[in-house]
């Protein structure tokens, strides 16, 4: 059921991606995008019953490998939401200078424009 819901996540952001002509709304899809995944990949590393990563004392690397926590996609997810915020923050500075430019958020006025 989690898993249909990050779907569900990932194709309303298509959906804004592919049909809306304002720039704004379409980073905003993208950003969706991203947290969907994100949150897709953290259901993928979850372990119900499971235990953190780290041997304590009386523990062998055996039982921590059944209960463990595979850290993998916690690592990665962490490393891609700062990769999406640069990327978010690249997405509106070229959101202002397309406005600077065009005067419009309007994707079929700038193709319009064409200046």
């Amino acid at each position: 059921m989690e898993y249909a819901l990050c779907l569900v996540l990932i194709a309303i952001g298509l959906y804004g991606v592919v049909v809306k002509k304002n720039v704004v709304k379409i980073v905003i899809s993208l950003a969706i995008i991203e947290y969907g995944i994100n949150v897709l990949l953290v259901l993928i590393g979850y372990r119900s019953g499971g235990c953190a990563p780290i041997l304590e004392q009386g523990m062998t690397a055996a039982t921590l490998a059944v209960t463990g926590v595979d850290p993998l996609p916690q690592a990665l997810v962490l490393t891609a939401i700062m990769i999406n915020l640069g990327m978010l923050f690249l997405m509106v500075a070229i959101c202002i200078r397309l406005y600077e430019r065009y005067g419009t958020f309007d994707i079929t006025e700038m193709r319009r424009l064409k200046g």
